[in-house]
C-alpha cells in the first residue's frame, strides 16, 4: 500500500496488544532551557521543571522526554555531548536530576532521557585525545577520520554535505603545524561521529546506560537512530532531485530538515543494516532491568516499511513516525498514512506513533496553515519570509490535528507549548538566533529557534512566568499573554482544557490500546473511524458536514445545529 492508494470505506484495522506502559503512553516532550527557569538567568533548569511537574501531571500525560542536559558546550542546544554521565551546569547537578526523578515517579510520570550516540563534542575527553594521538592510533579509530584525497591530501574524502550545510568533513592541524586527517560530522564540525564498527565505543555506551539506568530512568529517545553505520568505503552520494516521494512526505518538506538531511532513497549514511546489531545490543541491556524500560527511535527514512525494522521485538520499542507528521491536511492523505502506520508497525508486534510538533521543525498550529510556496521544513520561518501562515486558521487545523491523533491507538508524543496552541514564532530578530543552522548557512535558513522559545506560564509575570527576572535565553513575542497557560486554565473552549478533555477521555475509554475501524460515510472530504464506544470524525473540507446521532464528549471548536463546521474534529459516544 502507498500513501496515495484507495482504502475501503470501512475496514477494521486490529492494532498490537501487550500490556507495556508505552505501548499507548502520552509522552511529553520538554525542551530543558525553554521549560522553566528557577534561577533567573534566563535558561531553563532542571529544579525550574521540577516545580513545574504537578502542571504536567494535571495536563494527564503519562511520561516526560527531555532533550539532552548532559554536559555540553551547548554548541547545538546539548546535542553536542561532552560527559555522557553528568548534568551540564547549566541545567544543574546530578543531586538535581534525582530530585526531579523522584518527584515525577511520585505524581506517576514516567522519565525519558535523550541519548545522542552518534556523535560527541569535540570537547569530549574521547575526542581531545583522539587529536592528541597519532595517525591510525586507537584513540583516532574511536572517531571517523579519513586521509584526503589528492596528491596532498587536501580535497574532502568524499563529497557528503552536512545536515547543517557545507562539508561532512573537517580537516585537522597535526602538533608540527602541517594539514593532518579529516574527520566526518554529519552534522556540525563541533559535533565529530564516532566509529560504531568500533567494539570499545559499543562498550561505552553499554555503561552509559547503565549509569542512567541504575539512577532509575524508565528508557532512552535515541538521537539519529538510523545513523552511527556508514556505508563500507564512505562513496560519494549525490540525492535526486527534489520532489521525490519518500513514505508520504516529499524532499520538497523534509530535505533540509535539521537533524535528518534527507529522506531519499538509501544515503550512505542513513539507515545501514549494521545499525540493527547495536540496536539489539542496547535492548539486552535495557532487560537487565525490571520494569518496563523503554527504547524510542529517532529514525528518518524513506519508507514506514523500513522504519518499522528498527521496532521489531528485539530492538526499540517504538519508532517516531514522521511520515504522519509531515502529511498534508487532505483526508485522503491522512486516511491512508494512518492505515499504513498500522500495518506497518503491528507487523512487527510494535504499536504505532503519532506526533505533531518537536523541537526541530515549525510547530504544527503555525505548519498546518502555511501556503503551498512556504520554505521547506528545517528553513524556518522568519520576518522576511514570504507567505506567512494564518494564525487563526493554524491553530483550528492544530486543534482539530490533535484531537484527531489523541484517539488513534498506540502511543502519541507532545510537544511543550503545543498544549497552549502556541504557534511559531515568526519574527525573531536575526542578532537573537542560536541556531547552527542559521550560521553554516550564512542566513539563508531560519532553522529551528522559532519552535525552541521559553514557553508562557502566568500572563502578567516577567517573562510571562518562565523565569523570575524576564530574562529569556530566546526572545518572547509580546503578544503571548493570551496562551500563558493562567490564561486558559479552567476557561472552556481554550486549548489547554481541550487538551485536558482529550487525555482525559483518551485514557477513560482506553484508546491508546484500541482498535480502529474506518468509518466511509461523509465524503472524499473527511477522515472518521470508530476507537471502542467512540466515533471521531474531522471535517479537512470546507463544507460543514452532518453528524450522526450522537452524544458529543469532545469538540475542537463549537458545534452548532448539528454540523461538523471545517478544519473541526468530533468525539461522538453513540
Amino acid at each position: 500500500m502507498t500513501l496515495e492508494s484507495e482504502l475501503p470505506e470501512t475496514a477494521t484495522v486490529i492494532t498490537a496488544t501487550g500490556d507495556e506502559w508505552w505501548r499507548s503512553a502520552v509522552i511529553y516532550q520538554i525542551y530543558p532551557r525553554s521549560f522553566a527557569d528557577s534561577d533567573g538567568n534566563g535558561i531553563g533548569d532542571l529544579p525550574g521543571i521540577t516545580e513545574r511537574l504537578p502542571a504536567l501531571a494535571e495536563l494527564g500525560v503519562d511520561a516526560i522526554w527531555f532533550s539532552p542536559f548532559f554536559t555540553s558546550p551547548q554548541k547545538d542546544a546539548g546535542y553536542d555531548v561532552s560527559d555522557y554521565c553528568d548534568v551540564d551546569p547549566l541545567f544543574g547537578t546530578l543531586a538535581d536530576f534525582d530530585v526531579l526523578l523522584e518527584t515525577a515517579h511520585g505524581l506517576g510520570l514516567k522519565v525519558i532521557a535523550d541519548m545522542v550516540p552518534n556523535h560527541t563534542s569535540d570537547q569530549h575527553e574521547w575526542f581531545k585525545a583522539a587529536l592528541a594521538a597519532p595517525e591510525g592510533s586507537p584513540e583516532r579509530d574511536r572517531y571517523m577520520f579519513r586521509e584526503g584525497k589528492g596528491p596532498n591530501g587536501d580535497i574532502a574524502p568524499n563529497n557528503w554535505e552536512s545536515v547543517f550545510g557545507g562539508s561532512m568533513w573537517e580537516r585537522v592541524t597535526r602538533p608540527d603545524g602541517t594539514p593532518g586527517q579529516w574527520y566526518l560530522h554529519i552534522f556540525d564540525k563541533s559535533q565529530p561521529d564516532l566509529n560504531w564498527e568500533n567494539p570499545w565505543v559499543r562498550e561505552q555506551f553499554f555503561g552509559i546506560l547503565r549509569f542512567w539506568l541504575d539512577r532509575g530512568v524508565d528508557g532512552f529517545r535515541v538521537d539519529v537512530a538510523h545513523g552511527m553505520i556508514k556505508e563500507a568505503g564512505l562513496p560519494d552520494y549525490t540525492p535526486p532531485v527534489e520532489g521525490a516521494s519518500m513514505g508520504g512526505v516529499t524532499s520538497d518538506d523534509t530535505a533540509l530538515i535539521p537533524g535528518i538531511a534527507d529522506l531519499t532513497p538509501d544515503p550512505p549514511y542513513w539507515g545501514q543494516p549494521g545499525v540493527h546489531e547495536i540496536w539489539r545490543g542496547w535492548h539486552g541491556v535495557l532487560a537487565e532491568y525490571p520494569g518496563d524500560r523503554v527504547l524510542a527511535a529517532e529514525a528518518w527514512l524513506d519508507t514506514l516499511e523500513k522504519t518499522a525494522l528498527w521496532v521489531r521485538p528485539d530492538e526499540f520499542s517504538q519508532a517516531f513516525n514522521f511520515a504522519y507528521m509531515f502529511t498534508d491536511w487532505k483526508a485522503k492523505k491522512l486516511r491512508a498514512v494512518i492505515q499504513e502506520s498500522i500495518d506497518a508497525f503491528s507487523g512487527v508486534g510494535a504499536p504505532s506513533t503519532w506526533v505533531l510538533s518537536n523541537h526541530d521543525v515549525v510547530r504544527h498550529a503555525s505548519r498546518l496553515a502555511l501556503p503551498k510556496d512556504a520554505p521547506p521544513q528545517g528553513a524556518g520561518i522568519g520576518p522576511k519570509t514570504p507567505g506567512k501562515p494564518d494564525t487563526a486558521l493554524g491553530l483550528r487545523r492544530a486543534r482539530a490535528a490533535t484531537s484527531l491523533m489523541l484517539a488513534l491507538p498506540g502511543s502519541s508524543y507532545l510537544y511543550q507549548g503545543e498544549e497552549l496552541g502556541l504557534p511559531e514564532d515568526m519574527e525573531l530578530p536575526d542578532s537573537a538566533r542560536q541556531d547552527p543552522t542559521w550560521f553554516r548557512t550564512k542566513g539563508e535558513k531560519y532553522g529551528r529557534d522559532g519552535c525552541r522559545v521559553p514557553i508562557p506560564w502566568e500572563a502578567d509575570k516577567p517573562a510571562y512566568g518562565f523565569s523570575t527576572t524576564g530574562k529569556s535565553w530566546l526572545p518572547q513575542p509580546v503578544n503571548w499573554a493570551p496562551y500563558a497557560r493562567d490564561s486558559q486554565d479552567g476557561v472552556p473552549g481554550s486549548t489547554l482544557e481541550l487538551y485536558k478533555s482529550a487525555l482525559k477521555l483518551r485514557s477513560a475509554h482506553g484508546l491508546g490500546t484500541g482498535s480502529l475501524e474506518w468509518v466511509g460515510d461523509y465524503g472524499n472530504k473527511v477522515v472518521a473511524f470508530r476507537n471502542g464506544d467512540i466515533t471521531v470524525i474531522t471535517n479537512l473540507g470546507k463544507v460543514a458536514v452532518e453528524l450522526p446521532v450522537g452524544d458529543i464528549v469532545l469538540a475542537s471548536e463549537e458545534i452548532v445545529g448539528g454540523a461538523l463546521p471545517a478544519d473541526t474534529t468530533v468525539w461522538l459516544r453513540a
